[in-house]
């Protein structure tokens, strides 16, 4: 938490900076819902990545190099591991049939929800890694400080990079989400209507007043999240676990960015086929950096540079090598 009373200015820039862009996306660029333009997409996804790379700036000035790869590295990870998170949003709204012009709406709220379980998360869980060191010891003439919490962060990406490579799609495509823990959980509490009203979420059918199947798309979104942050939170722990200040700057401004890639993706899908293949090498890669930490160090810059070279290459790979249509 020094880094956060040292920096009292670049933590009041980076809240100003989140609230102000908040208050015009909801306020003043999307006060009415709408289908959102591949023009519009890529102006946002522009100004978001703009704006998460000003503040790596920031970071590299005040800072030093380090925390910038530190911050650099995280948020490509996240940003990496998200647009996995967004193939299943695509799912969702397909399954839920909802209507284009709404689908900005669920992902604002949904992102919302998500920058309070990422907080959660994060500052929680740097808490649970500095009371879960072991005692020093020694080991083949070597002085080990071994992490409990990061070890075990660490073999489960081994795990679920392994397990993310030899993934089948299919079995996502044909998923059934009212069966979702957040469709039930809204069901559980609210009595649903059958069909969308506008863009909102609750309505009046005959003198009662409803859920509408957009509130159970949001519960569907946002345990959907949930899920995803299992692998992406302990993912960038392996970059700064001390430092709850670069974890969630980073992850902030790479979930900020989602809704307008998604609109991209939705369009260029065509793009990231071979992408689940990198994030399952990022993931595994990650892993192996938490368990041998306490041995041999990898600095953050070899991170980086690791981490986009494989969202590079699995680009590069999708479009070389495309996954032809089944008839």
């Amino acid at each position: 938490m020094d880094n956060l009373i040292n920096h009292p200015g670049i933590i009041a820039a980076f809240s100003v900076l989140i609230l102000i862009m908040l208050l015009l996306d909801l306020g003043v660029f999307n006060k009415k819902s709408h289908e959102v333009s591949n023009k519009e997409a890529v102006t946002w996804s522009l100004v978001w990545i703009g704006l998460s790379m000003g503040f790596s700036g920031v970071i590299y000035y005040f800072m030093g190099i380090e925390k910038f790869s530190q911050f650099q590295s995280a948020y490509w990870i996240e940003k990496a591991l998200s647009v996995d998170n967004l193939f299943v949003f695509i799912l969702v709204f397909g399954f839920f049939n909802v209507p284009k012009h709404l689908h900005h709406k669920v992902l604002f709220w949904g992102i919302i929800g998500a920058l309070v379980l990422r907080a959660i998360f994060i500052f929680s869980g740097v808490g649970l890694i500095k009371l879960t060191y072991l005692p020093e010891m020694e080991l083949f003439g070597h002085k080990l400080r071994i992490n409990v919490v990061l070890t075990l962060f660490g073999l489960f990406l081994i795990y679920a990079g392994i397990k993310s490579w030899f993934a089948d799609d299919d079995d996502e495509e044909e998923k059934d989400f009212n069966k979702s823990p957040g469709a039930r959980f809204v069901h559980k509490f609210f009595n649903v209507s059958k069909n969308y009203v506008g863009d909102k979420f609750f309505t009046i059918e005959n003198g009662k007043k409803l859920a509408t199947p957009l509130l159970v798309v949001v519960g569907v979104i946002e345990f959907t999240d949930l899920l995803f942050a299992v692998d992406s939170i302990p993912a960038i722990f392996a970059i700064a676990p001390d430092d709850p200040f670069i974890l969630y700057t980073s992850n902030i401004f790479a979930i900020l960015g989602l809704r307008a890639l998604y609109f991209l993706l939705a369009n260029f899908i065509h793009l990231f086929s071979k992408l689940k293949y990198g994030l399952a090498i990022i993931l595994a890669f990650i892993g192996v950096k938490m368990v041998v930490s306490p041995v041999f160090h990898i600095e953050s810059i070899h991170s980086l540079m690791v981490v986009g070279g494989v969202l590079v290459l699995s680009v590069i790979a999708s479009v070389l090598f495309p996954e032809q249509e089944s008839a």
